[in-house]
């Protein structure tokens, strides 16, 4: 259930706030103050919060500066100042909408909906961008296919792609080239030759490592096979 975190010190507000959104399927929690804000947002997570700007003797700007530090919760200002300067202050604090009263509990709901997708289209394409792998420099993603090194985008191969995944999903252990042209070629000797992987990883050190004759990444283990290192301090 979407957690909405209001905040607003005049309790009239805040449970006619309350009954509508639970009504339409939210979980709602009330904090009257920014301290209470502070704990709800450090210990329920919320998806979105409602602040008032105006909390008695607080600020909800100062509020939402002190949120930030602690979270990216969306969250959208409520607030009875409708001028066009005060609204870009507090879209410039960080805010993602501004509603301002009086409003209508049909606008609320419909400003929390576009600001909630938003936020997960955001999230879906951070989630999609961020690298499932990382070493150092060196940062694999498997959802879009991209390796980059030292912040450099490396043009691979799809084998040589699936290679290097394959070696990074398991650091330090060693595969024979038999060993790889079963699960990245899904063959095997008897219909492959070995010289493929050697040609292949050959490839691959060229475009990944510094130095290809003394290998960073990718590391011969003699009479034995391949395996992929990991430095100290990476993940």
């Amino acid at each position: 259930m979407t957690k909405i975190l209001v905040v607003e010190d005049d309790l009239a507000n805040a449970n006619m706030l309350e009954r509508y959104l639970t009504g339409e399927g939210f979980e709602v929690v009330i904090a009257i103050d920014g301290a209470e804000a502070l704990r709800a947002t450090a210990s329920m997570t919320p998806d979105l919060v409602l602040l008032d700007i105006g909390l008695g003797e607080e600020d909800g700007r100062d509020v939402l500066k002190e949120i930030r530090l602690i979270s990216d919760v969306p969250t959208i200002f409520l607030t009875g100042r409708g001028l066009e300067s005060e609204r870009i202050a507090g879209l410039k604090l960080g805010a993602d909408d501004y509603i301002v009263k009086p409003f209508s509990l049909g606008e609320v709901s419909a400003r929390i909906e576009s600001v909630l997708r938003r936020a997960g289209a955001n999230l879906a394409q951070h989630q999609i961008d961020a690298p499932t792998m990382r070493f150092g420099d060196l940062l694999i993603n498997e959802n879009t296919h991209e390796v980059h090194v030292g912040g450099e985008l490396l043009e691979l191969t799809s084998k040589e792609f699936a290679l290097l995944v394959f070696l990074a999903r398991s650091p330090r252990q060693v595969f024979s080239r038999e060993q790889l042209l079963e699960h990245v070629w899904e063959s095997s000797g008897e219909w492959q030759n070995e010289a493929t992987v050697t040609e292949h990883i050959r490839r691959l050190r060229a475009k990944l490592e510094t130095d290809p004759d003394h290998p960073r990444w990718i590391t011969t283990v003699r009479g034995v096979g391949y395996r992929f290192e990991v430095e100290a301090g990476s993940s």
